[in-house]
């Protein structure tokens, strides 16, 4: 991969990662919720799928995914319906006092892991990045060395980032009725992705319009 080449995919997944989506959302809940250190396990859920996804693009496991319509259909509606099930639990639970008990760090890092997975448009984004960045005419291990860390240490940069927000907004001294609404809002946000995502339209194959 060319210089030029590793810029642009840069700048792509800057603002892939960076742009607010569900796992914004779950990082600023989890920091709100169970404070920073904590909440890492969830960033570290979302590295783990991003690691596989990564990987399933370099082998066009995605880009076999992304031409099936009948394929990302189901994919789409299964992640639509568990965001608003996420969304409409955090909305039922907002006004609850906060339990006692602490979460297990699995719970975190699999809530996080899951919520990362089920979102099928992930997979067009991971398609794009490998189908416009990646250079056919050299052998894809060597991009990897380039791609990998580049696009690992800037989706950790950006969702410590958001947890890091949820910690800040769950310290602040903000009143019970105004953290109650930030719940809600947090929870209304997934229903409204799930929504969204259920009426998306699939990404076009490699080579489409």
């Amino acid at each position: 991969m060319s210089f030029e080449g590793w810029t642009v995919f840069t700048l792509f997944w800057v603002v892939f990662v960076t742009t607010p989506g569900p796992n914004a959302v779950n990082c600023i809940t989890n920091g709100m919720t169970h404070g920073f250190a904590r909440s890492l396990w969830g960033v570290l859920g979302i590295l783990t799928q991003a690691t596989l996804f990564l990987s399933l693009s370099a082998l066009g496991v995605t880009a076999l995914i992304a031409a099936s319509p009948q394929a990302f259909d189901m994919a789409k509606l299964a992640g639509a319906a568990v965001l608003i099930w996420l969304g409409l639990r955090g909305w039922m639970n907002a006004g609850k006092p906060a339990p006692t008990i602490t979460p297990h760090p699995g719970s975190i890092y699999t809530r996080a892991f899951m919520i990362a997975t089920i979102n099928p448009k992930s997979v067009a984004g991971y398609l794009a990045a490998f189908s416009q960045f990646v250079q056919p005419d050299v052998p894809i291990g060597a991009q990897m060395w380039a791609i990998f860390p580049t696009a690992l240490l800037i989706t950790a940069a950006s969702y410590c980032t958001y947890t890091a927000l949820g910690a800040l907004l769950g310290r602040a001294a903000l009143g019970a009725v105004f953290n109650i609404w930030l719940r809600r809002g947090m929870a209304l946000c997934f229903i409204l992705y799930g929504v969204l995502l259920g009426l998306s339209s699939p990404p076009a194959p490699p080579g489409g319009a």
